[in-house]
């Protein structure tokens, strides 16, 4: 197996991942572990499958049901090269709104092994896990994919940056 699959086995084989039914999975950038196959699995389990939705003009995001591999090819292309659904696209379920989430994997450029993230500057997921913290269901688990290279010593924080609960990545 080639070591980049493994973070993706290993979550395979999680416990939360398991039992999650409820699930958001972050489309990847080429410098992010590939999200490609958990999306596949997350289907295959029957699972739902949430994707962000992120307003470039704020730090807001939501998660949005994502209902097939099919239905991710037809999203559009964002400036980033990464694909969401489009800001008329009224007709999907937003994930607090429909009853919470019980996992989210989570990006980052960079992590430490006491769950702190480097993001991309933004705040898009630390605003988003706030909201999930007021919600009935609680804070989801939050689980982080990264490749080995992105693990750091440690990684400044501040007040706002809301802590992983855990970090995956190849040959651990």
């Amino acid at each position: 197996m080639h070591d980049r699959e493994k973070s993706t086995q290993t979550l395979f084989r999680h416990p939360k991942y398991v039992s999650s039914q409820r699930i958001a999975v972050f489309l990847s950038m080429n410098d992010e572990v590939c999200t490609q196959e958990i999306l596949r699995d997350v289907f295959k389990r029957g699972k739902t499958c949430f994707i962000p939705k992120y307003e470039t003009s704020s730090n807001h995001m939501d998660m949005l049901k994502l209902n097939s591999l099919q239905d991710m090819e037809t999203l559009p292309l964002t400036s980033w090269n990464i694909r969401q659904p489009a800001d008329d696209d009224s007709s999907r379920d937003e994930a607090l709104a429909t009853g919470g989430l019980d996992l989210i994997l989570m990006p980052g450029l960079g992590f430490d092994r006491f769950g702190k993230r480097l993001g991309r500057g933004k705040g898009f997921y630390d605003t988003f896990l706030e909201r999930c913290d007021k919600h009935p269901k609680g804070k989801p688990y939050t689980i982080a994919l990264a490749f080995k290279e992105q693990m750091c010593q440690e990684i400044p924080v501040d007040d706002n940056d809301v802590l992983i609960d855990e970090v995956l990545y190849e040959d651990k």
